[in-house]
């Protein structure tokens, strides 16, 4: 057990490490053929922090654990939101911009509301509902299959093609262009050792998880949602609390709702699209709760066009709450 825990820990590190070399040799070497900087926040910088998810589900994905390549995803998105966000409002209020509040939020929530959608139909499909009050809750109800991943990575192309016009059409003055410029040798060793430690990470995150779950008697699920979901997530927390205390925390909003945006759609989206996912009744009803949390957040964003402490405190308190109930569920 020992071993295990060892083992997801190394991958934690390794994950981390691994996207944060892969981020820094990328940036560089866009910088030296002028590639604008937000261009690099939003494709380069964007896929190196949400690297570790996008290596965990696709492993999980190809390891057959089903549930913690789905669960990943869904307990990121529960992490980036209430938490990562929440706990920014707590240190400092979080401005929201008005782009955020009418483009951003409402592709989650749509995004989210597909996913959900295919689970429900599966749950539905030649059941009565007498039978579905009775569907235990890690029995598989729905397929996440090739078709449905080919859908969500090209709406997710559009999507980034979209933003990059966005971005032309208004650009942003900023300092991103002082970052340093490593030397060629060492951006392409940066990038090739970042994404060797990245895949090996997630490996081991997986190795280790799925084998602590069957230790402990906990379903792959409430694995997924917890430990690999906080472990994968820590890139954005970190960032995002230390933003908070320096008092930048104006695009903490489009950070979190943008991974969240990047979890469904790219690294759920790859996973069925390399190999179909089965999907429990529990997932399907964390996606349920998931959306009506985005829809909270929203509510709160647009009460006053920002986040108060107040909220910020609401949120993590409702995360706390799902944990609690998910872990009830498990116990059920």
């Amino acid at each position: 057990m020992i071993t295990y825990f060892e083992f997801l820990i190394v991958g934690f590190f390794a994950l981390i490490k691994g996207a944060d070399m892969f981020v820094d040799g990328s940036s560089s070497i866009a910088k030296k053929f002028h590639v604008p900087g937000v261009i690099i926040g939003l494709t380069i910088v964007a896929m190196g922090t949400s690297a570790p998810e996008l290596a965990v589900s696709i492993s999980a994905a190809l390891q057959g654990s089903n549930e913690i390549a789905v669960s990943n995803v869904i307990g990121s998105n529960f992490f980036n939101i209430l938490v990562v966000l929440g706990l920014c409002a707590a240190i400092h209020p979080v401005p929201v911009e008005k782009s955020i509040i009418k483009k951003d939020m409402p592709v989650n929530i749509g995004i989210t509301a597909l996913i959900c959608a295919v689970g429900v139909a599966g749950v539905f499909a030649g059941r009565q509902f007498g039978e579905i009050t009775k569907i235990p809750m890690d029995q598989s109800v729905a397929t996440f299959g090739h078709g449905l991943g080919i859908i969500l990575t090209a709406i997710f192309v559009a999507y980034i093609i979209f933003l990059i016009m966005e971005a032309k059409k208004n650009p942003t003055k900023g300092d991103a262009e002082k970052t340093e410029i490593m030397p060629m040798g060492k951006c392409i060793f940066s990038i090739l050792f970042g994404i060797t430690l990245i895949v090996s990470g997630g490996e081991a995150v997986v190795y280790s998880a799925k084998n602590i779950a069957l230790s402990f008697g906990m379903s792959e699920t409430l694995v997924g949602l917890t430990i690999v979901a906080v472990g994968t997530s820590l890139p954005e927390l970190v960032t995002s609390v230390v933003a908070a205390r320096k008092g930048q925390v104006d695009m903490a909003v489009g950070n979190c709702v943008g991974s969240d945006i990047f979890n469904i759609l790219l690294i759920l989206g790859l996973s069925c699209a390399i190999h179909p996912i089965s999907v429990n009744f529990a997932s399907v009803c964390d996606m349920t709760i998931l959306i009506i949390v985005n829809i909270i957040c929203l509510v709160f964003c647009i009460t006053g066009r920002k986040i108060n402490r107040g909220e910020g405190i609401t949120m993590v308190g409702l995360y706390v709450a799902y944990m609690v109930f998910a872990c009830v569920r498990e116990l059920g």
